[in-house]
Protein backbone atom coordinates (compact mmCIF):
# COMPACT_ATOMS: atom_id res chain seq x y z
CA UNK A 1 0.00 0.00 0.00
CA UNK A 2 1.60 3.68 -0.78
CA UNK A 3 0.20 5.52 1.62
CA UNK A 4 -2.34 5.87 5.07
CA UNK A 5 -5.40 6.98 3.18
CA UNK A 6 -4.99 4.04 -0.07
CA UNK A 7 -4.84 1.84 2.85
CA UNK A 8 -7.73 3.01 4.84
CA UNK A 9 -9.57 2.59 1.52
CA UNK A 10 -8.65 -0.70 0.88
CA UNK A 11 -9.46 -1.48 4.55
CA UNK A 12 -12.70 0.25 4.40
CA UNK A 13 -13.62 -1.21 0.73
CA UNK A 14 -12.93 -5.00 2.27
CA UNK A 15 -14.74 -4.22 5.52
CA UNK A 16 -17.90 -3.38 3.50
CA UNK A 17 -18.05 -7.26 1.95
CA UNK A 18 -20.50 -7.44 5.32
CA UNK A 19 -17.90 -10.61 6.77
CA UNK A 20 -15.83 -11.00 10.08
CA UNK A 21 -12.20 -10.77 9.41
CA UNK A 22 -9.36 -12.27 11.05
CA UNK A 23 -6.80 -10.18 12.24
CA UNK A 24 -3.60 -11.82 10.14
CA UNK A 25 -6.23 -12.47 7.13
CA UNK A 26 -7.08 -8.68 7.00
CA UNK A 27 -3.33 -7.29 7.80
CA UNK A 28 -2.11 -9.91 4.88
CA UNK A 29 -4.47 -8.67 2.15
CA UNK A 30 -3.52 -4.80 2.67
CA UNK A 31 0.32 -6.23 3.04
CA UNK A 32 0.94 -4.30 6.31
CA UNK A 33 1.49 -5.53 10.18
CA UNK A 34 -0.93 -5.70 13.06
CA UNK A 35 0.02 -2.94 14.26
CA UNK A 36 -0.25 -0.32 11.29
CA UNK A 37 -3.62 -2.41 10.83
CA UNK A 38 -4.83 -1.45 14.24
CA UNK A 39 -3.84 1.70 13.65
CA UNK A 40 -6.01 2.09 10.50
CA UNK A 41 -8.41 0.56 12.12
CA UNK A 42 -8.64 3.29 15.46
CA UNK A 43 -8.32 6.40 12.23
CA UNK A 44 -11.44 4.70 10.59
CA UNK A 45 -13.35 4.62 14.28
CA UNK A 46 -12.08 7.95 14.29
CA UNK A 47 -14.09 9.53 11.04
CA UNK A 48 -17.16 7.52 12.30
CA UNK A 49 -17.25 3.90 11.63
CA UNK A 50 -17.99 1.42 13.71
CA UNK A 51 -15.38 -0.68 13.48
CA UNK A 52 -16.09 -3.60 16.29
CA UNK A 53 -13.24 -5.97 17.32
CA UNK A 54 -13.61 -9.72 17.33
CA UNK A 55 -12.88 -11.97 20.62
CA UNK A 56 -10.45 -15.26 19.84
CA UNK A 57 -7.20 -16.50 19.37
CA UNK A 58 -6.39 -14.46 16.31
CA UNK A 59 -9.12 -11.48 17.02
CA UNK A 60 -10.29 -9.68 14.16
CA UNK A 61 -12.99 -6.86 12.93
CA UNK A 62 -16.53 -6.37 11.10
CA UNK A 63 -18.32 -3.31 10.32
CA UNK A 64 -20.97 -2.74 12.00
CA UNK A 65 -24.13 -0.33 10.89
CA UNK A 66 -23.75 3.04 12.60
CA UNK A 67 -27.06 5.25 13.98
CA UNK A 68 -25.24 8.27 11.86
CA UNK A 69 -23.50 8.21 7.99
CA UNK A 70 -19.70 8.83 8.26
CA UNK A 71 -17.94 10.35 5.69
CA UNK A 72 -18.45 7.79 2.52
CA UNK A 73 -14.87 6.62 0.98
CA UNK A 74 -15.23 5.03 -2.52
CA UNK A 75 -12.75 3.32 -4.73
CA UNK A 76 -12.18 4.30 -8.59
CA UNK A 77 -14.60 1.83 -10.17
CA UNK A 78 -17.12 2.26 -7.36
CA UNK A 79 -17.28 5.21 -7.59
CA UNK A 80 -17.85 5.62 -11.41
CA UNK A 81 -20.30 3.12 -10.82
CA UNK A 82 -22.54 4.70 -8.56
CA UNK A 83 -22.38 7.49 -11.15
CA UNK A 84 -23.33 5.68 -13.76
CA UNK A 85 -26.42 3.62 -11.57
CA UNK A 86 -27.58 7.42 -10.87
CA UNK A 87 -27.29 8.64 -14.78
CA UNK A 88 -29.57 6.03 -15.68
CA UNK A 89 -31.87 5.94 -12.73
CA UNK A 90 -34.24 7.25 -14.90
CA UNK A 91 -35.04 4.03 -16.67
CA UNK A 92 -35.56 2.19 -14.05
CA UNK A 93 -39.37 2.77 -13.98
CA UNK A 94 -39.11 4.43 -10.42
CA UNK A 95 -39.90 7.75 -10.23
CA UNK A 96 -36.62 9.04 -8.83
CA UNK A 97 -35.50 11.47 -11.42
CA UNK A 98 -35.23 14.32 -9.79
CA UNK A 99 -33.29 13.10 -6.30
CA UNK A 100 -31.38 11.08 -8.49
CA UNK A 101 -29.74 13.72 -10.47
CA UNK A 102 -28.96 15.89 -7.52
CA UNK A 103 -27.20 12.90 -5.90
CA UNK A 104 -25.22 12.55 -9.21
CA UNK A 105 -24.77 16.23 -9.03
CA UNK A 106 -23.06 15.86 -5.66
CA UNK A 107 -21.25 13.08 -6.23
CA UNK A 108 -19.41 14.18 -9.19
CA UNK A 109 -18.89 17.70 -7.04
CA UNK A 110 -16.62 15.32 -4.83
CA UNK A 111 -15.14 13.76 -7.49
CA UNK A 112 -11.30 14.17 -8.44
CA UNK A 113 -10.86 15.57 -11.81
CA UNK A 114 -9.81 11.97 -13.13
CA UNK A 115 -13.29 10.32 -12.40
CA UNK A 116 -15.41 13.32 -13.11
CA UNK A 117 -13.75 12.93 -16.87
CA UNK A 118 -14.39 9.31 -17.01
CA UNK A 119 -18.09 10.14 -15.53
CA UNK A 120 -18.60 12.85 -18.19
CA UNK A 121 -17.57 10.79 -20.58
CA UNK A 122 -20.83 8.65 -20.16
CA UNK A 123 -23.50 10.52 -22.07
CA UNK A 124 -26.29 8.46 -21.40
CA UNK A 125 -29.46 9.24 -22.57
CA UNK A 126 -32.55 8.09 -20.71
CA UNK A 127 -36.45 7.67 -20.42
CA UNK A 128 -38.72 7.15 -17.99
CA UNK A 129 -40.28 4.21 -17.31
CA UNK A 130 -43.52 3.44 -19.15
CA UNK A 131 -45.35 4.13 -15.68
CA UNK A 132 -43.24 5.49 -12.66
CA UNK A 133 -43.56 4.10 -9.60
CA UNK A 134 -43.92 5.85 -6.28
CA UNK A 135 -40.76 5.15 -4.20
CA UNK A 136 -42.78 4.93 -0.73
CA UNK A 137 -45.08 1.93 -2.77
CA UNK A 138 -41.77 0.23 -4.18
CA UNK A 139 -39.85 0.55 -0.40
CA UNK A 140 -43.44 -0.73 1.53
CA UNK A 141 -43.54 -3.68 -1.00
CA UNK A 142 -39.87 -4.28 -0.79
CA UNK A 143 -39.76 -3.98 2.91
CA UNK A 144 -42.61 -6.26 3.16
CA UNK A 145 -40.62 -8.90 1.04
CA UNK A 146 -37.33 -8.35 3.00
CA UNK A 147 -39.57 -9.10 6.51
CA UNK A 148 -41.72 -12.05 5.38
CA UNK A 149 -45.14 -10.44 6.35
CA UNK A 150 -48.29 -10.87 4.18
CA UNK A 151 -48.98 -7.70 2.52
CA UNK A 152 -52.60 -6.22 1.91
CA UNK A 153 -52.67 -3.48 -0.78
CA UNK A 154 -55.31 -2.29 -3.41
CA UNK A 155 -54.65 -3.01 -6.78
CA UNK A 156 -55.72 -1.50 -10.15
CA UNK A 157 -57.95 1.56 -10.72
CA UNK A 158 -61.18 0.30 -8.47
CA UNK A 159 -58.35 -1.26 -5.91
CA UNK A 160 -59.77 -4.72 -5.63
CA UNK A 161 -58.48 -5.93 -2.43
CA UNK A 162 -55.61 -8.52 -2.58
CA UNK A 163 -53.78 -10.39 0.64
CA UNK A 164 -50.18 -12.00 -0.80
CA UNK A 165 -47.19 -13.47 0.64
CA UNK A 166 -44.75 -11.67 -0.94
CA UNK A 167 -41.43 -13.50 -2.37
CA UNK A 168 -39.26 -10.67 -4.77
CA UNK A 169 -39.67 -7.20 -6.50
CA UNK A 170 -38.64 -8.05 -9.98
CA UNK A 171 -37.63 -5.22 -12.48
CA UNK A 172 -38.26 -5.95 -16.19
CA UNK A 173 -38.61 -3.59 -18.91
CA UNK A 174 -38.92 -0.18 -17.34
CA UNK A 175 -41.89 -1.73 -14.67
CA UNK A 176 -41.44 -3.15 -11.14
CA UNK A 177 -43.30 -6.17 -10.35
CA UNK A 178 -44.36 -7.86 -7.26
CA UNK A 179 -43.87 -11.93 -7.16
CA UNK A 180 -46.22 -13.45 -4.64
CA UNK A 181 -48.59 -16.00 -3.09
CA UNK A 182 -51.54 -14.61 -3.80
CA UNK A 183 -53.81 -16.20 -0.35
CA UNK A 184 -57.18 -15.91 -2.26
CA UNK A 185 -56.48 -17.34 -5.37
CA UNK A 186 -54.17 -19.91 -3.57
CA UNK A 187 -51.11 -19.36 -7.15
CA UNK A 188 -48.47 -17.42 -7.73
CA UNK A 189 -48.91 -14.44 -9.14
CA UNK A 190 -47.02 -11.24 -10.58
CA UNK A 191 -48.44 -7.66 -9.82
CA UNK A 192 -47.17 -4.28 -11.21
CA UNK A 193 -45.98 -2.11 -8.70
CA UNK A 194 -46.94 0.66 -10.20
CA UNK A 195 -51.10 -0.32 -9.82
CA UNK A 196 -50.52 -1.11 -6.03
CA UNK A 197 -51.98 0.69 -2.89
CA UNK A 198 -50.91 -0.94 0.11
CA UNK A 199 -52.71 -1.03 3.05
CA UNK A 200 -51.72 -0.59 6.53
CA UNK A 201 -48.80 -3.68 7.80
CA UNK A 202 -50.28 -6.66 9.09
CA UNK A 203 -47.21 -7.86 10.77
CA UNK A 204 -48.34 -11.81 9.94
CA UNK A 205 -45.07 -13.67 8.99
CA UNK A 206 -45.57 -16.42 6.80
CA UNK A 207 -43.06 -19.01 5.58
CA UNK A 208 -41.21 -18.11 2.00
CA UNK A 209 -42.48 -20.92 0.03
CA UNK A 210 -39.30 -22.69 -2.59
CA UNK A 211 -40.24 -19.83 -6.19
CA UNK A 212 -40.78 -22.58 -9.30
CA UNK A 213 -37.37 -22.63 -11.20
CA UNK A 214 -35.57 -21.17 -8.18
CA UNK A 215 -35.11 -17.85 -9.31
CA UNK A 216 -38.19 -14.86 -9.29
CA UNK A 217 -36.23 -13.34 -12.56
CA UNK A 218 -36.67 -15.89 -14.38
CA UNK A 219 -39.96 -17.19 -13.14
CA UNK A 220 -41.31 -13.70 -14.21
CA UNK A 221 -39.66 -13.77 -17.68
CA UNK A 222 -41.28 -17.45 -18.27
CA UNK A 223 -45.16 -15.93 -16.79
CA UNK A 224 -44.16 -13.21 -19.93
CA UNK A 225 -44.21 -16.00 -22.22
CA UNK A 226 -46.78 -18.15 -21.13
CA UNK A 227 -45.03 -20.25 -19.21
CA UNK A 228 -45.46 -21.72 -16.10
CA UNK A 229 -41.64 -23.06 -15.34
CA UNK A 230 -39.01 -22.28 -17.79
CA UNK A 231 -38.35 -19.25 -19.25
CA UNK A 232 -38.81 -20.96 -22.61
CA UNK A 233 -41.59 -20.45 -24.73
CA UNK A 234 -44.06 -23.22 -24.43
CA UNK A 235 -44.68 -23.04 -28.31
CA UNK A 236 -41.33 -22.95 -30.52
CA UNK A 237 -41.52 -23.93 -34.43
CA UNK A 238 -39.33 -23.53 -37.62
CA UNK A 239 -40.02 -21.86 -40.99
CA UNK A 240 -38.33 -21.29 -44.39
CA UNK A 241 -39.49 -17.09 -45.02
CA UNK A 242 -38.66 -16.27 -49.09
CA UNK A 243 -37.27 -13.05 -48.32
CA UNK A 244 -33.11 -12.06 -47.16
CA UNK A 245 -32.30 -13.09 -43.83
CA UNK A 246 -30.73 -9.12 -43.78
CA UNK A 247 -34.45 -7.63 -44.17
CA UNK A 248 -36.28 -9.76 -41.27
CA UNK A 249 -33.61 -9.70 -39.04
CA UNK A 250 -34.02 -5.86 -37.14
CA UNK A 251 -37.69 -7.00 -36.18
CA UNK A 252 -36.62 -10.55 -34.23
CA UNK A 253 -36.68 -10.68 -30.72
CA UNK A 254 -33.45 -11.57 -29.45
CA UNK A 255 -34.13 -15.62 -28.81
CA UNK A 256 -34.96 -16.14 -31.93
CA UNK A 257 -32.79 -17.74 -34.52
CA UNK A 258 -32.24 -16.98 -38.43
CA UNK A 259 -30.08 -19.10 -40.87
CA UNK A 260 -29.35 -17.39 -44.21
CA UNK A 261 -30.28 -20.40 -46.90
CA UNK A 262 -29.46 -17.64 -50.05
CA UNK A 263 -29.65 -14.51 -51.11
CA UNK A 264 -33.47 -14.01 -50.90
CA UNK A 265 -34.42 -16.86 -48.02
CA UNK A 266 -33.23 -18.03 -44.60
CA UNK A 267 -34.94 -20.30 -42.48
CA UNK A 268 -36.47 -18.87 -38.98
CA UNK A 269 -36.77 -20.28 -35.42
CA UNK A 270 -38.94 -18.78 -33.13
CA UNK A 271 -41.26 -18.78 -30.24
CA UNK A 272 -44.53 -17.68 -28.75
CA UNK A 273 -46.88 -18.29 -25.98
CA UNK A 274 -49.73 -20.06 -28.34
CA UNK A 275 -49.26 -21.85 -32.04
CA UNK A 276 -51.16 -19.37 -33.38
CA UNK A 277 -49.72 -16.68 -32.01
CA UNK A 278 -46.44 -18.26 -33.35
CA UNK A 279 -47.90 -18.45 -36.90
CA UNK A 280 -49.43 -15.29 -36.67
CA UNK A 281 -45.62 -14.02 -36.06
CA UNK A 282 -44.81 -15.93 -39.27
CA UNK A 283 -47.05 -14.00 -41.15
CA UNK A 284 -45.98 -11.10 -39.75
CA UNK A 285 -42.70 -10.83 -42.16
CA UNK A 286 -45.12 -9.55 -44.77
CA UNK A 287 -43.18 -13.03 -47.26
CA UNK A 288 -44.34 -16.09 -48.23
CA UNK A 289 -42.94 -18.92 -46.02
CA UNK A 290 -42.86 -22.65 -45.52
CA UNK A 291 -43.72 -24.39 -42.54
CA UNK A 292 -41.26 -27.20 -41.57
CA UNK A 293 -42.51 -28.05 -38.16
CA UNK A 294 -43.81 -29.09 -35.91
CA UNK A 295 -47.13 -30.29 -37.07
CA UNK A 296 -49.03 -28.11 -34.29
CA UNK A 297 -47.72 -25.50 -36.35
CA UNK A 298 -48.51 -26.27 -39.52
CA UNK A 299 -52.29 -26.63 -38.02
CA UNK A 300 -52.37 -23.60 -36.69
CA UNK A 301 -51.37 -21.61 -39.88
CA UNK A 302 -53.92 -23.36 -41.86
CA UNK A 303 -56.29 -22.15 -38.71
CA UNK A 304 -55.39 -18.41 -39.21
CA UNK A 305 -55.23 -18.91 -42.79
CA UNK A 306 -59.32 -20.00 -42.93
CA UNK A 307 -59.93 -16.92 -40.24
CA UNK A 308 -57.88 -14.75 -41.98
CA UNK A 309 -60.17 -15.84 -45.72
CA UNK A 310 -63.35 -15.29 -43.54
CA UNK A 311 -62.03 -11.95 -42.19
CA UNK A 312 -61.11 -10.20 -45.88
CA UNK A 313 -64.68 -12.00 -47.08
CA UNK A 314 -66.89 -10.47 -44.74
CA UNK A 315 -64.50 -6.86 -45.25
CA UNK A 316 -65.47 -7.19 -48.88
CA UNK A 317 -69.02 -7.72 -48.48
CA UNK A 318 -69.06 -4.68 -46.01
CA UNK A 319 -67.33 -2.59 -48.36
CA UNK A 320 -70.16 -3.61 -51.43
CA UNK A 321 -72.75 -3.05 -48.83
CA UNK A 322 -71.34 0.50 -48.70
CA UNK A 323 -71.05 1.41 -51.91
CA UNK A 324 -74.22 -0.21 -52.77
CA UNK A 325 -76.11 2.21 -50.17
CA UNK A 326 -73.54 5.13 -51.52
CA UNK A 327 -75.52 4.81 -54.84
Amino acid sequence: MSGPSSRMLALLSLLQVHRDWPGDELAGRLEVSPRTLRRDVDRLRGLGYRVEALRGPAGGYRLAAGADLPPLLFDDDQAVAIAIALAVAPASGADIAESAARALATVRQVMPARLRTRVDAIDAVTSAGRTPVDPEVLVAVSEAVHLGEVLRFGYGPDETPHRVEPHAVVARNGRWYLLDWDLDRDDWRTHRVDRITPRMRTRVPFTPRPVPGGHPAAFVAARFKGSDREDVWPCTGTAVLEVPAETVAPYLPDDAVLEPLGPDRCRLTRGSWSWEGLAAAFAGATADFTVEGPDELRAATAVLAERLGRASVSDAHACVRSASGNR
